[in-house]
Order: C-alpha cells, then sequence, then structure tokens
C-alpha cells in the first residue's frame, strides 16, 4: 500500500527549518550549462521568510562547478556556514549556494536564483516548465474568478476604476486581488512604466503609476499580459495595490490590508 505525502510530511529541524520531499523533476542552470538536475528535491522554508527553497541531493548537482567561497556571508540562511562560488564558462558567481546549518539537510546544497536576489542561476524548471522567482509552495492556492461584483477604485478621490465584470484572485496569504477590464479603468490618468516582475504562480507582470499629485507609490498598478495557464482569466487586466488605494466593493469600502508589501509601497511614495 502506498502511503501518500500529507501535512505530516513536513519536518522541523532544531534550527527552525521546515522542509519537506518533493516528487517534481527540477533543474536549474546557469546560462546554457545545467547545473542541477534532481528527481528528489527538498523544499526548505526558512524561519520569517514567506517562500521555499529547493536543497537537492548533492549527487544531483555538478560539484565539481562549486568552490569553497572566498568570501562567505554571515547571518545568512539561518546561520549556514558552507556556502560556494560557482564557477561556470570561466564566470565565478559568489555565494551561489550554500549548505543548511541541519542534521537532515547536511547531504544537500540550495541555489540562489538569479531573478529572485541578482545572482546564482538564471533558469529553473519544474518537469517541462519553467518557474522564476522561487519554487512554487505546495500549500499554497491561487485562484482566478470572473465575478459580477461592483468594484470601484479610487485615488485621492477620484475614480480610476468603475465594472462590474472584475476577476477576483485569491492567493493564500495574500489579500484578495481586484483585476479589471481595461476599457473600466482611466487609463489616462496612469503612465506605463518599464518596471516588470516575476511570480511563479501567474507570470511576469507589467505596471503602471499615477499620474496626479497624489502621495502614493509609483508602480501602483500592475497588468500580466501573458499570465501563466492557471490564472489565464486575468489576462490584459489591471489591478491595483489594495494597500494604498481605496475600494469600494458591492457599496461597502474595503479596509487597506497590511501586507509585506505595505513597508516598501510606503517609501517608494515618500521618493
Amino acid at each position: 500500500m502506498t502511503t501518500f505525502p500529507t501535512a505530516q510530511a513536513v519536518r522541523t529541524t532544531p534550527e527552525g527549518l521546515l522542509w519537506e520531499p518533493s516528487e517534481r523533476w527540477v533543474r536549474g542552470r546557469k546560462g546554457d550549462v545545467t547545473v542541477v538536475d534532481s528527481r528528489h528535491p527538498v523544499l526548505v522554508w526558512e524561519p520569517g521568510v514567506p517562500v521555499p527553497l529547493y536543497a537537492f541531493p548533492r549527487a544531483e548537482v555538478r560539484e565539481e562547478l562549486l568552490r569553497p567561497a572566498k568570501n562567505p556571508p554571515t547571518g545568512t540562511h539561518s546561520g549556514s556556514r558552507i556556502f560556494y562560488d560557482l564557477e561556470v564558462d570561466v564566470e565565478l558567481v559568489e555565494n551561489a549556494a550554500w549548505t543548511f546549518p541541519a542534521a537532515d539537510l547536511a547531504d544537500h546544497i540550495a541555489f540562489e536564483w538569479f531573478r529572485r536576489v541578482g545572482r546564482g542561476l538564471d533558469h529553473w524548471y519544474e518537469e517541462e516548465e519553467e518557474i522564476f522567482i522561487h519554487p512554487r509552495d505546495p500549500h499554497k492556492r491561487v485562484d482566478a474568478i470572473p465575478s459580477g461584483r461592483h468594484l470601484v477604485v479610487e485615488i485621492d478621490g477620484t475614480v480610476v476604476a468603475d465594472t462590474n465584470r472584475p476577476v477576483l484572485l485569491f492567493e493564500s496569504g495574500l489579500p484578495t486581488r481586484y483585476y479589471i477590464p481595461r476599457e473600466d479603468v482611466r487609463l489616462d490618468l496612469l503612465t506605463p512604466t518599464d518596471h516588470h516582475t516575476g511570480c511563479p504562480y501567474k507570470g511576469t507582470a507589467e505596471y503602471w503609476s499615477w499620474r496626479g499629485e497624489a502621495d502614493v507609490p509609483t508602480n501602483l498598478v500592475w497588468s500580466y499580459p501573458d499570465p501563466l495557464p492557471a490564472v489565464g482569466a486575468v489576462q490584459g487586466l489591471l489591478a491595483f495595490y489594495n494597500e494604498a488605494v481605496d475600494i469600494t466593493l458591492d457599496g461597502e469600502r474595503v479596509e487597506r490590508p497590511v501586507t509585506h508589501f505595505t513597508k516598501a509601497l510606503a517609501e517608494q511614495a515618500r521618493t
């Protein structure tokens, strides 16, 4: 009889790390060179970090490309002390990999993701699909659901969106995001920017800023022109940071949430 993993499969180390095995085939590349090719990865959650990382058995890592780090950092990755520089095609990437300070994970190596921290491996794949920024969390769910609710968005008292056909995106750990057809948004009040972000659940987003003089953050509005299939319903629609605008849903004002974006948005509003 096969016993399938449950929440009990998540294990805790004395250092406060959470980890669990994954059944996904994962590859990581630096340029055209495959550095990791693993069918036995584990997901690791560090204390205070909301998203997981992968760690891989040493046998599934090209260790001949790793060098003991010349300048290992301190106080990062839960107090890890063993770091590696990565050398690929005469390019040296400092502190690209490390071993977590936990007996359970001593035979595993983790890597930085370039699109998340600016160094590390460039491209990552789960099965045949490329993923971005960080691994997908198997305990997280994202649902994009078309709605007929009446939604109004205001900035500094000015209505910038008014729709009866939003798509509501429900994502574990985040407030509901409201995606609005462009025809129902005052695009003349917004300016496109060159800012982009990536999300392993939704894809790559493009952004707009508010044209007015209100004290609001830059890059306040975003859209996914080519979203991942799981959230295809939001394609081309625009969303606003609930944390920084006023939203009224079916006649009731939605309270501004406090999230891990709140501080960064406040700082952007002051610059």
